[in-house]
This record gives structure tokens, C-alpha cells and sequence, in this order.
């Protein structure tokens, strides 16, 4: 369907998509197959060397997409060599005729490319609970086999929006011993954001030589600190998948890796966490209705993980949301939300600063709070939340942002 595009975020970076390099190995092309859409591409074909090994990290739902089902299962061989996304049709919630899809769709792509159906990797996203049309899909590949090229990451993310506003990418080049190896992925993301894995859909890939255990591991864990802290209005998608991919394109120049606490890992690991990050955030600019980006730091926590509910917490809470919207420093919200998390916590203790400024302490107002400078600072398109609750050393920083009447028109319509 042909519909009007939705209006820049006020929160995208200015630049437009980055300069992406190319990564040893890895093509893709992007093309229009009608899933949904029309008059915009909306399949996304990527094609890896033999011996790319893959992690992956997928939703917790119990409404799991048969995409996500299949990239389950295929995650256990540790091998990739192609991938298939589409847009429009999220493929979740569609019995045994949405298996069917996924299946003869990787059939397809994997006769196509002489490749096994056990390495071809299918994402989807979309309208739940509609029949996938996958011939539509299966179509488009030949022509998108012939339009595979190296620096095809912008026109892919751009492929894979739904509701986006603009396209999402980063990259990064790290150094494994004495050599350099690039990370880069783009990703897609406005709205059914409260990830419990990794996010919506991102792909990401390097073509530095590790093994699938530790890819796996060294994702886990980016995940952990980047799209697993984010949230844009608590609902987590059937259809959240993070996939790694590693090409081994930079060959013998690399060490040779057995585990993830090798020295020589430490700079890919870092910089794996800073393309992740960089990504989420990015899904939180482009918010669905969003007009301000906030923050949250959480420190003093008993742990990390206690540290991520607190924040996720206030970060989820539609009266702290719309009250960032109003522009209203109401931090009587956000005690509540940090409350209701059921996590430890002493009042008596709990120390709060918006925009650097002290509004609660000791279990009341702070003495100093000054509603003017608070307000202010909310009227910004950059606000950031600091809790401190004296427990322990538990931190965690988490992102979301704020919850307007945009968002209602944005899912009001999704369907129409």
C-alpha cells in the first residue's frame, strides 16, 4: 500500500545515513517485491562466504514470529551464508501455512545460491497474523542475486523500515592483535519497543574470524548494554531478532581466537558494545511520535541487573513518558515508577537529579529544588533522569523517550 511517509524525527542525526565501509565478504541488495508496500523496496537479500559463522540473539515472546523460530533452530549449525529480510508482513502468528513461507523461502534462496536451506537466515516485519504472500518474495530474488554489491548497507536499511523515519547504520574498525578488522549493521525501529533479546531487526557483521561460541558470547553481551536497555512504549515484538555474522575476510593477519577472555578480543568486544549502542539509541530517536530523547542513569543499585529493571522501570512509565512530553519535571513519577519496579530500594535513601539539578533526597524534596531551572531544562529535546539509591554498586544507563499524541496517530492507522 501506498502510503505518505511519516515526517523526520526532530530527533535524527543530521547527515543522513553514515558512511558504512564494505566488509570482506558480505553483499546485499535491496528490491521491491509488493509484500505490503507498493512502489518501495521492502526485500533485502545479503550473501555471505563460505565459513561465515553466526550468534544470534532472539525475542522471548511466546508469540515468536515463524521467522524467528526458524533463525532458532539454524543458529544451532553456528554457519551462515545468506540472508532474507522483508518489510510489511511480520510473518508472527501464522500456524503452520507461516512455516511453510519461512521454509520455501530459504529453499528458494538457498537453490539460488547453491547454499544449504540450514544457512539461510529469514527475518520478517510487519502486520501480525497475516499470511506471508512469500511468492512475491521468491520472485525477487534473481534479480536481487544480480544487484548484490559490497556497499549495499543504506539501501537495505532503508528496505526494512515499517513506521521508521529514517534509515539506521553505524560501523566501527577495532583492532584483533595486530589486526583491523571493521564492524558495522543497520538495524530498523520505531515502535513495539521493550526488547527482551536484541531488537526489531539488526543485522550486524565483521569480518574478523572468531568462532560462533564466542560471536555468540561477545553478542549476549552487547546486547545487554545497548538494545536490551531501551524502550519506547513497553511492548516487546514477536519478531525481535539481533544477528551477528562473521566473515574471518581479514584471514591470517588476525590471531586466532579460542574464547571470549583473550586479550586480543578486547578491542572488537568494546567496539561491538559502541555499534550496538549506537544503533539503539537510534531506534530511540526515531520513536514513534518521540520529541525528546532522555536518559536514565541508575546507580547505587544492589546489582546490574536490579540497576537495568529500576531504570527500564522509569523508563516504560507512560505518566513519566507524557510528563517529559508536557515538559512537566513531575519526579513524584518517577519515584513511583522506581517503586513499582519491586526491586530494593530505601526511600529514606533515594536520591534524584534531572538536568543535573537535585530534586529529591533523604525521602522528600531536595531543599535546593528550583521548578523554574527543572523546567527549562525539560523544554529541551535532550533530557537526562540520575537515580541514586545508595544500596550498592549496581549501575545500568538506559534510553527512551517521550510519549506524545504522535504515537497515537502513528498505530492508530498502522493497518490502514
Amino acid at each position: 500500500m501506498a502510503k505518505k511517509a511519516a515526517p523526520l524525527s526532530p530527533l535524527a542525526p543530521t547527515g543522513g545515513f553514515p558512511r558504512i565501509p564494505a566488509i570482506g565478504g558480505v553483499t546485499l541488495a535491496a528490491g521491491a517485491a509488493g509484500v505490503r508496500y507498493r512502489d518501495r523496496p521492502d526485500v533485502v537479500l545479503g550473501v555471505l562466504p563460505e565459513g561465515t559463522t553466526v550468534a544470534g540473539v532472539l525475542t522471548r515472546s511466546k508469540s515468536a514470529s515463524a521467522p524467528v523460530q526458524w533463525c532458532r533452530h539454524n543458529l544451532e549449525g553456528g554457519h551462515a551464508r545468506a540472508l532474507v529480510v522483508n518489510a510489511g508482513n511480520a510473518n508472527a502468528f501464522t500456524g503452520a501455512v507461516g512455516e511453510r513461507s519461512v521454509k520455501r523461502t530459504a529453499e528458494a534462496a538457498a537453490a539460488l545460491l547453491g547454499v544449504s536451506p540450514g544457512e539461510v537466515f529469514i527475518a520478517s516485519t510487519g502486520v501480525i497474523g497475516e499470511p506471508l504472500p512469500e511468492q512475491r518474495i521468491i520472485d525477487v530474488l534473481p534479480a536481487l542475486k544480480g544487484g548484490l554489491k559490497p556497499e549495499g548497507f543504506e539501501a537495505a536499511a532503508r528496505a526494512i523500515m515499517t513506521t521508521d523515519t529514517f534509515a539506521k547504520g553505524a560501523s566501527r574498525r577495532v583492532r584483533i592483535g595486530n589486526a583491523t578488522v571493521t564492524i558495522a549493521g543497520f538495524c530498523k525501529g520505531a515502535g513495539m519497543i521493550a526488547p527482551n533479546m536484541g531488537t526489531l531487526l539488526t543485522f550486524l557483521f565483521t569480518d574478523a574470524r572468531l568462532p560462533a561460541d564466542v560471536l555468540q558470547a561477545c553478542l549476549v553481551r552487547a546486547v545487554n548494554k545497548s538494545f536490551n536497555c531501551i524502550s519506547i512504549d513497553g511492548d516487546t515484538s514477536t519478531s525481535d531478532t539481533c544477528l551477528l555474522f562473521a566473515t574471518g575476510a581479514v584471514g591470517a593477519a588476525q590471531p586466532a581466537i579460542e574464547g571470549l577472555d583473550d586479550p586480543n578480543l578486547t578491542e572488537f568486544r568494546r567496539g561491538l558494545n559502541k555499534v550496538c549502542r549506537e544503533l539503539a539509541q537510534l531506534v530511540v530517536r526515531d520513536g514513534e511520535g518521540a520529541s525528546k530523547f532522555v536518559t536514565i542513569r541508575v546507580n547505587g543499585a544492589t546489582c546490574k541487573k536490579s540497576a537495568r529493571k529500576l531504570g527500564l522501570s522509569v523508563a516504560g512509565s507512560p505518566l513519566v513518558k507524557t510528563a517529559v512530553a508536557g515538559q512537566d519535571p513531575n519526579w513524584g513519577r518517577i519515584v513511583a515508577a522506581l517503586g513499582k519496579a519491586g526491586e530494593p530500594m530505601d526511600q529514606n535513601l533515594l536520591r534524584i537529579w534531572i538536568g543535573g539539578l537535585p530534586v529529591a533526597e533523604n525521602g522528600a524534596r531536595h531543599p535546593a529544588y528550583d521548578e523554574a531551572a527543572l523546567a527549562r531544562h525539560m523544554k529541551g529535546q535532550e533530557i537526562e533522569i540520575e537515580i541514586e539509591l545508595g544500596l550498592g554498586s549496581g549501575a545500568c544507563t538506559v534510553w527512551t523517550c517521550d510519549l506524545t499524541h504522535g504515537y497515537i496517530d502513528v498505530n492508530a492507522d498502522y493497518r490502514s
